[in-house]
């Protein structure tokens, strides 16, 4: 997918297709399993995860490294503190 070329992340979550809450909950679960300082991917169609990811990410003070959209998906690249 060229929306992650050239993106370095330990972790893939896509989540393409899956409707609200749901995005937000499994990268809630994905950072959850992984080690600190791995680097989570997650790609979303939902418009919703455009504003809830950011926003929950900032409350709870994980670093949003990188927030790009391509059509219709959305990445966002986040580093487990």
């Amino acid at each position: 997918m060229s929306l992650t070329e050239n993106m370095n992340y330990d972790v893939l979550l896509d989540a393409i297709e899956l409707k609200c809450p749901m995005p937000l909950l499994k990268m809630k679960l994905a950072l959850a399993k992984m080690a600190p300082s791995q680097i989570l991917c997650v790609l979303s169609s939902d418009n919703s995860s455009i504003k809830d990811i950011p926003y929950y990410l900032s409350v709870a003070k994980i670093p949003l490294l990188e927030q790009k959209s391509e059509g219709e998906i959305h990445c966002f690249l986040i580093q487990k503190p």
